[in-house]
Protein backbone atom coordinates (compact mmCIF):
# COMPACT_ATOMS: atom_id res chain seq x y z
CA UNK A 1 0.00 0.00 0.00
CA UNK A 2 1.59 3.36 -0.91
CA UNK A 3 0.98 7.13 -0.51
CA UNK A 4 -0.04 8.01 -4.04
CA UNK A 5 -3.05 4.77 -3.94
CA UNK A 6 -4.19 6.32 -0.87
CA UNK A 7 -4.20 9.73 -2.45
CA UNK A 8 -5.69 8.22 -5.35
CA UNK A 9 -8.41 6.41 -3.32
CA UNK A 10 -9.21 9.82 -1.20
CA UNK A 11 -9.52 12.02 -4.36
CA UNK A 12 -11.57 9.95 -6.40
CA UNK A 13 -13.62 9.53 -3.22
CA UNK A 14 -13.62 13.13 -3.09
CA UNK A 15 -14.56 14.23 -6.50
CA UNK A 16 -17.22 11.42 -7.16
CA UNK A 17 -15.56 10.74 -10.85
CA UNK A 18 -12.23 9.44 -11.70
CA UNK A 19 -11.94 12.45 -14.81
CA UNK A 20 -11.43 15.20 -12.36
CA UNK A 21 -9.83 12.84 -9.96
CA UNK A 22 -6.80 12.18 -12.35
CA UNK A 23 -6.44 15.56 -13.89
CA UNK A 24 -6.05 16.97 -9.77
CA UNK A 25 -3.49 14.65 -9.27
CA UNK A 26 -1.59 14.92 -12.76
CA UNK A 27 -2.57 11.45 -13.83
CA UNK A 28 -3.90 10.08 -17.17
CA UNK A 29 -7.42 8.28 -16.17
CA UNK A 30 -5.57 4.79 -16.68
CA UNK A 31 -3.14 5.68 -14.51
CA UNK A 32 -5.38 6.56 -11.65
CA UNK A 33 -7.33 3.13 -12.07
CA UNK A 34 -4.11 1.47 -11.97
CA UNK A 35 -3.36 2.92 -8.44
CA UNK A 36 -7.36 2.12 -7.54
CA UNK A 37 -7.07 -1.49 -8.70
CA UNK A 38 -3.34 -2.53 -6.92
CA UNK A 39 -4.92 -0.67 -3.81
CA UNK A 40 -8.19 -3.12 -3.88
CA UNK A 41 -6.01 -5.87 -4.46
CA UNK A 42 -4.45 -5.34 -1.71
CA UNK A 43 -7.08 -4.89 0.64
CA UNK A 44 -8.95 -7.91 -0.73
CA UNK A 45 -12.43 -6.18 -1.26
CA UNK A 46 -13.77 -3.98 -3.65
CA UNK A 47 -13.80 0.22 -2.21
CA UNK A 48 -15.19 2.16 -5.21
CA UNK A 49 -17.82 1.12 -7.86
CA UNK A 50 -18.37 2.91 -11.28
CA UNK A 51 -21.91 4.28 -12.06
CA UNK A 52 -23.67 5.94 -15.07
CA UNK A 53 -23.31 8.87 -11.74
CA UNK A 54 -19.76 8.37 -11.11
CA UNK A 55 -18.04 6.56 -8.78
CA UNK A 56 -19.41 5.41 -5.39
CA UNK A 57 -17.93 4.16 -2.39
CA UNK A 58 -18.44 0.83 -1.35
CA UNK A 59 -19.52 -0.03 2.20
CA UNK A 60 -15.89 -1.09 2.75
CA UNK A 61 -14.83 1.80 0.94
CA UNK A 62 -17.02 4.13 3.18
CA UNK A 63 -15.47 2.31 6.58
CA UNK A 64 -11.86 2.84 4.65
CA UNK A 65 -11.38 6.13 4.10
CA UNK A 66 -11.15 8.02 7.51
CA UNK A 67 -8.07 5.27 7.95
CA UNK A 68 -6.37 6.30 4.73
CA UNK A 69 -6.78 10.18 5.55
CA UNK A 70 -5.38 8.82 9.25
CA UNK A 71 -2.59 7.29 7.09
CA UNK A 72 -1.60 9.70 5.36
CA UNK A 73 -1.89 12.64 7.88
CA UNK A 74 0.91 9.83 9.93
CA UNK A 75 3.20 9.86 6.87
CA UNK A 76 2.93 14.10 6.50
CA UNK A 77 3.82 14.19 10.29
CA UNK A 78 6.53 11.66 10.05
CA UNK A 79 8.24 13.11 7.12
CA UNK A 80 7.88 15.94 8.75
CA UNK A 81 10.15 14.97 11.50
CA UNK A 82 12.74 13.56 9.00
CA UNK A 83 12.81 16.69 7.20
CA UNK A 84 13.77 18.46 10.97
CA UNK A 85 16.48 15.84 11.88
CA UNK A 86 17.87 16.63 8.03
CA UNK A 87 17.72 20.60 7.95
CA UNK A 88 16.33 20.62 4.99
CA UNK A 89 13.25 21.08 3.32
CA UNK A 90 12.17 18.78 0.52
CA UNK A 91 8.97 16.82 -1.38
CA UNK A 92 5.85 17.75 -2.74
CA UNK A 93 3.60 20.58 -1.19
CA UNK A 94 -0.19 20.69 -2.97
CA UNK A 95 -1.05 24.50 -2.58
CA UNK A 96 -4.97 25.12 -3.61
CA UNK A 97 -5.70 28.84 -4.68
CA UNK A 98 -8.12 31.34 -6.43
CA UNK A 99 -7.88 31.42 -10.11
CA UNK A 100 -7.09 35.22 -9.66
CA UNK A 101 -4.12 34.44 -7.15
CA UNK A 102 -2.98 31.72 -9.67
CA UNK A 103 -3.14 33.71 -12.59
CA UNK A 104 -2.19 37.05 -10.76
CA UNK A 105 -0.07 36.82 -7.81
CA UNK A 106 1.89 33.48 -7.76
CA UNK A 107 4.01 33.81 -10.69
CA UNK A 108 5.52 36.62 -8.60
CA UNK A 109 6.35 34.67 -5.95
CA UNK A 110 6.75 30.91 -6.74
CA UNK A 111 10.06 30.94 -8.96
CA UNK A 112 11.74 32.46 -5.76
CA UNK A 113 10.73 29.93 -3.43
CA UNK A 114 11.64 27.53 -6.41
CA UNK A 115 15.26 28.69 -6.49
CA UNK A 116 15.50 29.35 -3.09
CA UNK A 117 14.07 25.60 -1.90
CA UNK A 118 15.18 23.33 -4.85
CA UNK A 119 14.05 20.19 -3.30
CA UNK A 120 10.62 21.32 -2.41
CA UNK A 121 8.22 20.85 -5.26
CA UNK A 122 5.18 22.63 -5.03
CA UNK A 123 1.83 21.51 -6.45
CA UNK A 124 -0.41 23.60 -7.71
CA UNK A 125 -4.63 23.43 -7.91
CA UNK A 126 -7.00 26.07 -8.63
CA UNK A 127 -10.58 26.30 -7.61
CA UNK A 128 -13.43 28.22 -5.27
CA UNK A 129 -12.84 29.12 -2.08
CA UNK A 130 -15.40 25.90 -1.36
CA UNK A 131 -13.55 23.66 -2.94
CA UNK A 132 -10.60 24.59 -1.85
CA UNK A 133 -11.89 24.87 1.91
CA UNK A 134 -13.37 20.73 1.26
CA UNK A 135 -10.13 20.03 -0.01
CA UNK A 136 -7.89 21.32 2.95
CA UNK A 137 -10.42 19.74 5.53
CA UNK A 138 -9.84 16.30 3.53
CA UNK A 139 -5.94 16.18 3.17
CA UNK A 140 -6.13 16.44 0.12
CA UNK A 141 -4.37 20.23 0.10
CA UNK A 142 -1.62 21.32 2.60
CA UNK A 143 -2.51 24.86 1.85
CA UNK A 144 -4.89 27.35 0.10
CA UNK A 145 -5.58 30.51 -0.66
CA UNK A 146 -9.16 31.64 -0.53
CA UNK A 147 -11.53 34.42 0.34
CA UNK A 148 -12.77 34.94 3.40
CA UNK A 149 -14.84 34.24 5.38
CA UNK A 150 -14.24 30.79 6.43
CA UNK A 151 -16.50 28.25 6.52
CA UNK A 152 -14.76 25.62 8.25
CA UNK A 153 -14.11 27.15 11.83
CA UNK A 154 -10.95 24.42 12.48
CA UNK A 155 -9.13 25.45 9.96
CA UNK A 156 -6.14 28.14 10.78
CA UNK A 157 -6.79 31.09 8.61
CA UNK A 158 -4.02 33.98 8.48
CA UNK A 159 -5.00 37.08 6.76
CA UNK A 160 -3.16 38.22 3.48
CA UNK A 161 -4.90 41.24 2.64
CA UNK A 162 -7.83 43.15 1.55
CA UNK A 163 -8.74 44.37 -1.66
CA UNK A 164 -11.55 46.23 -3.47
CA UNK A 165 -13.39 45.24 -6.29
CA UNK A 166 -13.56 47.54 -9.85
CA UNK A 167 -14.98 47.98 -12.55
CA UNK A 168 -13.46 45.96 -15.75
CA UNK A 169 -14.92 47.12 -19.40
CA UNK A 170 -13.68 47.11 -22.93
CA UNK A 171 -10.83 49.88 -23.74
CA UNK A 172 -12.67 53.07 -24.74
CA UNK A 173 -16.26 51.94 -23.23
CA UNK A 174 -18.83 55.17 -22.64
CA UNK A 175 -18.46 54.69 -18.05
CA UNK A 176 -14.91 55.75 -18.59
CA UNK A 177 -16.21 58.85 -19.65
CA UNK A 178 -18.07 59.58 -16.50
CA UNK A 179 -16.58 62.01 -14.94
CA UNK A 180 -19.34 61.67 -11.45
CA UNK A 181 -18.00 58.96 -9.23
CA UNK A 182 -19.42 55.94 -10.86
CA UNK A 183 -21.60 53.63 -8.36
CA UNK A 184 -22.75 50.39 -8.83
CA UNK A 185 -26.28 51.22 -9.98
CA UNK A 186 -25.28 53.37 -12.39
CA UNK A 187 -23.83 50.14 -14.18
CA UNK A 188 -26.75 47.22 -13.45
CA UNK A 189 -28.09 47.41 -16.86
CA UNK A 190 -25.06 47.15 -18.50
CA UNK A 191 -24.07 43.31 -20.02
CA UNK A 192 -22.30 41.35 -17.49
CA UNK A 193 -19.48 38.71 -17.65
CA UNK A 194 -19.49 36.65 -14.34
CA UNK A 195 -18.26 34.43 -12.13
CA UNK A 196 -21.32 33.27 -10.26
CA UNK A 197 -19.44 32.60 -6.54
CA UNK A 198 -17.97 35.81 -6.41
CA UNK A 199 -18.49 38.51 -3.88
CA UNK A 200 -19.15 40.85 -6.51
CA UNK A 201 -21.68 38.66 -8.67
CA UNK A 202 -23.16 38.46 -5.13
CA UNK A 203 -23.53 42.47 -4.95
CA UNK A 204 -24.17 42.93 -8.55
CA UNK A 205 -27.65 40.55 -7.90
CA UNK A 206 -28.77 42.41 -5.06
CA UNK A 207 -28.58 45.93 -6.35
CA UNK A 208 -30.71 44.49 -9.44
CA UNK A 209 -33.12 43.17 -7.15
CA UNK A 210 -33.28 46.42 -5.19
CA UNK A 211 -33.67 48.26 -8.80
CA UNK A 212 -36.46 45.78 -10.03
CA UNK A 213 -33.93 44.56 -12.79
CA UNK A 214 -32.67 41.13 -14.16
CA UNK A 215 -28.87 41.38 -14.64
CA UNK A 216 -28.16 40.94 -18.25
CA UNK A 217 -25.37 38.46 -18.61
CA UNK A 218 -23.44 37.94 -21.14
CA UNK A 219 -21.47 34.85 -19.67
CA UNK A 220 -21.11 32.81 -16.74
CA UNK A 221 -17.89 31.09 -16.23
CA UNK A 222 -15.49 29.76 -13.09
CA UNK A 223 -12.28 31.20 -14.53
CA UNK A 224 -11.46 34.30 -13.30
CA UNK A 225 -9.10 34.81 -16.57
CA UNK A 226 -11.76 33.54 -19.25
CA UNK A 227 -13.90 36.63 -17.61
CA UNK A 228 -10.91 39.12 -18.10
CA UNK A 229 -10.34 38.16 -21.86
CA UNK A 230 -14.10 38.14 -22.83
CA UNK A 231 -14.12 41.65 -21.46
CA UNK A 232 -11.08 42.65 -23.33
CA UNK A 233 -12.86 41.73 -26.17
CA UNK A 234 -15.71 43.62 -25.59
CA UNK A 235 -18.94 40.79 -24.60
CA UNK A 236 -19.53 42.80 -21.40
CA UNK A 237 -18.55 44.33 -18.87
CA UNK A 238 -17.35 42.72 -15.15
CA UNK A 239 -16.47 43.47 -11.54
CA UNK A 240 -12.89 41.83 -10.85
CA UNK A 241 -10.46 42.20 -8.29
CA UNK A 242 -7.73 44.84 -8.02
CA UNK A 243 -5.36 42.42 -8.35
CA UNK A 244 -6.27 42.00 -11.84
CA UNK A 245 -6.11 45.13 -12.72
CA UNK A 246 -2.42 45.55 -11.35
CA UNK A 247 -1.56 45.64 -15.32
CA UNK A 248 -4.67 46.54 -17.10
CA UNK A 249 -2.91 49.61 -18.79
CA UNK A 250 -0.72 46.91 -20.92
CA UNK A 251 -3.98 44.78 -21.77
CA UNK A 252 -6.96 45.50 -23.84
CA UNK A 253 -9.77 46.67 -20.71
CA UNK A 254 -9.89 49.63 -19.24
CA UNK A 255 -10.85 50.34 -15.25
CA UNK A 256 -13.61 52.20 -13.50
CA UNK A 257 -13.14 53.34 -10.19
CA UNK A 258 -16.48 52.73 -7.77
CA UNK A 259 -17.21 55.59 -5.72
CA UNK A 260 -18.01 54.12 -1.54
CA UNK A 261 -19.22 50.86 -2.77
CA UNK A 262 -18.09 49.22 -0.58
CA UNK A 263 -17.37 45.73 -2.73
CA UNK A 264 -14.06 44.38 -1.02
CA UNK A 265 -12.70 40.95 -1.01
CA UNK A 266 -10.54 39.47 1.86
CA UNK A 267 -7.54 37.03 0.90
CA UNK A 268 -6.60 34.84 3.38
CA UNK A 269 -4.22 31.10 3.73
CA UNK A 270 -5.90 27.96 5.23
CA UNK A 271 -4.24 24.97 6.54
CA UNK A 272 -5.15 22.39 9.51
CA UNK A 273 -2.49 23.38 11.74
CA UNK A 274 1.16 23.67 12.23
CA UNK A 275 1.12 19.57 13.45
CA UNK A 276 -0.17 18.35 10.01
CA UNK A 277 2.23 20.45 7.75
CA UNK A 278 5.61 19.05 6.83
CA UNK A 279 8.38 21.46 6.47
CA UNK A 280 8.22 21.72 2.86
CA UNK A 281 4.63 23.37 3.56
CA UNK A 282 5.50 25.34 6.34
CA UNK A 283 8.53 27.23 4.22
CA UNK A 284 5.79 27.81 1.71
CA UNK A 285 3.56 29.28 3.88
CA UNK A 286 5.85 31.33 5.45
CA UNK A 287 7.73 32.27 1.98
CA UNK A 288 4.09 33.38 0.74
CA UNK A 289 3.18 35.37 3.66
CA UNK A 290 6.37 37.28 4.02
CA UNK A 291 6.17 37.88 0.18
CA UNK A 292 2.92 39.38 0.08
CA UNK A 293 3.50 41.60 2.83
CA UNK A 294 6.90 42.88 1.28
CA UNK A 295 4.72 44.10 -1.89
CA UNK A 296 3.40 47.68 -1.93
CA UNK A 297 -0.47 48.28 -0.33
CA UNK A 298 -3.14 46.98 -0.47
CA UNK A 299 -1.90 44.02 -0.78
CA UNK A 300 1.30 44.17 1.56
CA UNK A 301 2.80 47.21 3.17
CA UNK A 302 6.49 46.83 1.54
CA UNK A 303 8.14 45.21 5.02
CA UNK A 304 9.40 42.24 5.12
CA UNK A 305 8.39 41.25 8.79
CA UNK A 306 8.51 38.00 11.21
CA UNK A 307 4.96 35.55 9.75
CA UNK A 308 3.28 35.15 13.09
CA UNK A 309 1.23 32.45 13.49
CA UNK A 310 -2.57 33.10 12.00
CA UNK A 311 -5.54 33.29 14.25
CA UNK A 312 -7.93 30.52 14.40
CA UNK A 313 -11.55 31.69 12.41
CA UNK A 314 -14.27 31.21 14.86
Amino acid sequence: MTRDQLQAFLRVAQEGRLSPAAKGLGLSQSGLSRQLQALEAELGTRLLVRTPAGAVLTDAGERFLPHARRALDALAAGRSELERLSGTPRGPVSLGTLHTVGAYLLPDIIPTFARRFPEVRPRLSEGMSTALEDNVVRGVLDLAIVSLPVRHTDLVAQKLWEEVLVLAVPRGHRLTKVTRPLALADAVEETWVVIPSMSGTRALEAECEARGVTPRLALETDNAEAMRRMVERGLGVALIPELMARDHQSRGFDVVPLAKSGLKRQVALVHRGEGYLTAAARELKSFIVESVRAMPEPWGGGKRTGAAPGPRVR
